[in-house]
Order: C-alpha cells, then sequence, then structure tokens
C-alpha cells in the first residue's frame, strides 16, 4: 500500500513544480512518505536529486503540415479508340473532252486516240448540199432517200463517198477531271439509291472507286 500511494504521489508532485525548474529533490522520511520539492530535502530524510529539462528554454517544435504520400502514378491509361484507318485512295485517272467527228458532239473519253470510223462524206458536211442531191443522178435534179435505197446508191458509190474519220480530244485538266467526277458520282449515286437490290453492287463498287479517286481533289 505505501509503495501504491508512492507511485499515484509522483505525477501530481511533478504537476506542482514549476515550470522552469530544473532540479527536483525527492524526499523519503522514516514513515516511507514520498515527496518532491525544489528545496534539499531534511537531514533526517533520505534525497534523491532529479534533473528535468528546462521546458521553458526548449523551443515548441513547429507544427508541420502532415506531407501527403506520392500518390502513385495510374497505370490505368485512358482508352483512347483505334486510329481510323485511312480510305484507301487512287489517283484520278486521266480523263479526255472528245469531239465526235460526225455530229460534233462531246463525250468524255479515258482513251486520248479513239479509233478512227468510216463516215460519209455527206454527213460531214463535204458538200453543200443536201444528200439527196450530193448521191442523186448527174444534173443535179436530186432524189429522196426512199429512192436512193431502191438502187440508185451502189456500192460502188459508196464505198468511194466514205472517208475515214477519228474523233479529236484533248486531255483535261485536274479541276475540270475532278468536276467531272462529282457529276459522275451524283450520277451513279442517283442510279443507287433508286436501283433493284441485285442490280446495287456493280453501283456501290462504282461509287467507292469515285469517292477514293475524288481524295485527291
Amino acid at each position: 500500500m505505501p509503495r501504491l500511494l508512492a507511485l499515484l504521489l509522483i505525477p501530481l508532485a511533478c504537476t506542482s513544480l514549476p515550470a522552469h525548474a530544473g532540479t527536483v529533490y525527492k524526499c523519503s522520511g522514516r514513515d516511507a512518505r514520498l515527496s518532491y520539492q525544489d528545496a534539499p530535502c531534511a537531514r533526517t530524510q533520505r534525497q534523491q536529486i532529479l534533473h528535468l529539462p528546462d521546458t521553458a528554454a526548449a523551443p515548441a517544435p513547429a507544427a508541420t503540415a502532415p506531407v501527403a504520400p506520392d500518390e502513385p502514378a495510374s497505370t490505368v491509361g485512358v482508352a483512347t479508340p483505334p486510329p481510323t484507318p485511312a480510305a484507301p485512295s487512287t489517283p484520278p485517272p486521266q480523263l479526255y473532252r472528245c469531239v465526235h467527228a460526225v455530229d460534233g458532239s462531246t463525250y468524255l473519253s479515258r482513251n486520248g486516240h479513239p479509233q478512227p470510223f468510216q463516215a460519209p462524206l455527206g454527213m460531214l458536211g463535204a458538200f453543200a448540199m443536201p444528200l439527196a442531191q450530193a448521191y442523186g443522178p448527174p444534173g443535179g435534179a436530186g432524189i429522196s432517200a426512199p429512192e436512193a435505197n431502191r438502187g440508185r446508191v451502189t456500192s460502188g458509190l459508196v464505198a468511194g463517198s466514205y472517208v475515214w474519220v477519228q474523233d479529236q480530244c484533248r486531255p483535261l485538266s485536274v479541276p475540270e477531271i475532278c468536276h467531272a467526277l462529282r457529276d459522275e458520282l451524283e450520277k451513279n449515286d442517283h442510279e443507287l439509291q433508286h436501283a433493284f437490290k441485285s442490280d446495287q453492287p456493280p453501283l456501290q463498287r462504282r461509287n467507292d472507286e469515285l469517292r477514293a479517286q475524288l481524295t485527291h481533289c
């Protein structure tokens, strides 16, 4: 019991000491009672000197904000869509605008050297007269087309009055080619939208081909 009482009195004695005390005297008498004081013990008591740190002189530790641990770099990448594959492109073909040798109509062609063909001189405007007079009997009386079909025009006359002709073509510039391809795509797309399902595959392939060629325009 005396030992327990002494243990209880130690914190009370420490709290009663002055804040700036550096030396404490632990005194015990014959009755085993302990006391703590800042002056030396009586001669009749046993004395033990305790050295305490000067709490007033020691600076209080500065309060520091807790340092957040470094967050590990996220290993989960942001999902990005795969790159869209580029549509295959085809250089636009070289196109030619050709003039028909007989009637003067124009058309587009990929061949700048169309095959020559035979045409009658009368259709070419080689004679400044109607065909009936050009192929009619001598004297210029002239005949009608039905009369010519009744044997008036012989094979020798036909062979001798036909000549070889060829359409004249010129290459188109790149802007002209692009304009022609857009017109063809618009026409082909219109046919595709109104075609039966069985007729759509070739039209769809042509659409894809035209769009690939237009990527260069």
